[in-house]
């Protein structure tokens, strides 16, 4: 008889880094949908609804898509530094958002039709959204650009800002204004059914 033949197994388990790197995914992930969702309940209590904060929060995901674009052009991993990056764009790429809708409300209570109020708060807070970003992203250059002593983590933070809000900003102009109307549209006609009866 031959010998006896025996049977092990191997296991391979991470450790160290890509351990505590699984760890700090968990808690950011969680730390970012609670954002996401203190967010929302923020604008919900503001604008006593919910209809018009959600469609400011159409302009988180294309933020998201932003990041992602970014990487891919940049070759850049997704780390705990860039998604503490996504976690801090929530609450920044809603602020074109707010201050578009909030024009509009404003015109609309002045009486002037939604068609025309969408058309002149677009027009007219072009300029400060572009402003805001191109402040935002600009300031954040320096610190994708540097090359110095450590640089590569503050690389990957300051490109996963721009990236973000630079697709976002674009989504924003046309976006929000586009779904305001379709909301507002709906929102009438029910009236006018309401109305009727």
């Amino acid at each position: 008889t031959g010998p006896a033949e025996t049977s092990s197994c191997i296991q391979v388990k991470f450790g160290g880094y890509v351990k505590e790197q699984k760890k700090a995914f968990q808690a950011l992930t969680l730390l970012l949908i609670l954002g996401i969702i203190l967010t929302y309940m923020v604008m919900a209590s503001l604008y006593e609804g919910f209809l018009d904060p959600l469609i400011i929060m159409f302009a988180v995901p294309f933020a998201f898509t932003g990041v992602i674009w970014a990487f891919l052009l940049t070759g850049i991993p997704l780390n705990i530094i860039t998604f503490m990056g996504m976690v801090m764009l929530v609450g920044i790429v809603v602020n074109n958002a707010i201050v578009l809708l909030d024009y509009i409300h404003l015109l609309q209570k002045r009486g002037i039709p939604l068609f025309e109020a969408i058309t002149e708060a677009s027009r007219s807070r072009l300029r400060p959204v572009l402003m805001t970003t191109l402040t935002t992203i600009l300031g954040m250059m320096p610190m994708a650009l540097d090359q110095g002593v450590g640089s590569e983590q503050w690389n990957a933070l300051g490109i996963t800002e721009i990236g973000g809000l630079s697709l976002s900003t674009l989504v924003t102009l046309v976006l929000v204004p586009t779904l305001y109307s379709m909301l507002e549209g709906w929102r009438q006609k029910r009236g006018k059914g309401v109305g009727s009866k």
